[in-house]
């Protein structure tokens, strides 16, 4: 009896959830604070109690041409590694601007990423993740306080976001949030020292806003 008592009570008792396993890649906006634990990946962890690993690079490009700086984490693709990952997190392209047509007349980069009708390295990697099983979670691009010398590649950066919201319109397993409704840009607490990347709170801010999405 003494048995059977013991059996009913532990097949009554819940079984604890397996935490969310996250990898984010990405370059600095998701890499900022990272060595302190208070980067945008760790704090949308925190809220969600995920396990959470952040492969992010400050200044990788979403592709880069060369095999050092993919070697050591400065080409977005070649941060991901495969997994019994639930979602991994991603962002890239600016520096692609910056470092690839400084910003200026950037449309053959724009295309390059994703084209007008969808296809592009940004789609291939996305569904090269979505074959591992994980879904991709995208995160879109915010104004920042000052451009410094990405002040030329806002109306692509604005495109680009504009292109991965189509294109997680049309793909399951991928969702696209734009971080620029986590952030005001006129609020200079949001922002580190440069105006540009996400300062504590604002890290906090944007990744409470991730969180939010992913347990809709």
């Amino acid at each position: 009896m003494r048995v059977f008592l013991v059996l009913v009570l532990l097949l009554a008792s819940p079984v604890a959830a397996e935490p969310l396993r996250v990898l984010a890649v990405g370059d600095s906006i998701l890499a900022w604070h990272k060595w302190t634990g208070r980067d945008i990946p760790s704090e949308m962890g925190k809220l969600l109690a995920a396990q959470v690993e952040n492969g992010a690079v400050a200044g990788a490009r979403f592709s880069n041409a060369s095999g050092l700086g993919r070697a050591i984490g400065f080409d977005v693709r070649a941060q991901y590694r495969a997994g019994n990952w639930d979602v991994v997190l991603m962002n890239g392209g600016a520096n692609d601007f910056l470092a690839d047509c400084d910003c200026g007349d950037c449309d053959p980069v724009l295309d390059s990423l994703i084209t007008a009708d969808l296809t592009g390295e940004v789609p291939r990697f996305v569904a090269e993740v979505r074959q591992g099983g994980a879904s991709v979670l995208w995160m879109g691009y915010y104004a920042s306080h000052r451009s410094g010398q990405f002040a030329g590649c806002r109306p692509y950066l604005v495109e680009y976001d504009a292109r991965m919201a189509r294109l997680a319109a049309t793909v399951p397993g991928l969702e696209f949030v734009d971080s620029e409704a986590a952030l005001d840009p006129q609020d200079r607490s949001l922002f580190a020292f440069d105006g540009i990347h996400p300062s504590p709170k604002g890290a906090a801010r944007v990744g409470a806003y991730l969180a939010q999405s992913l347990s809709q």
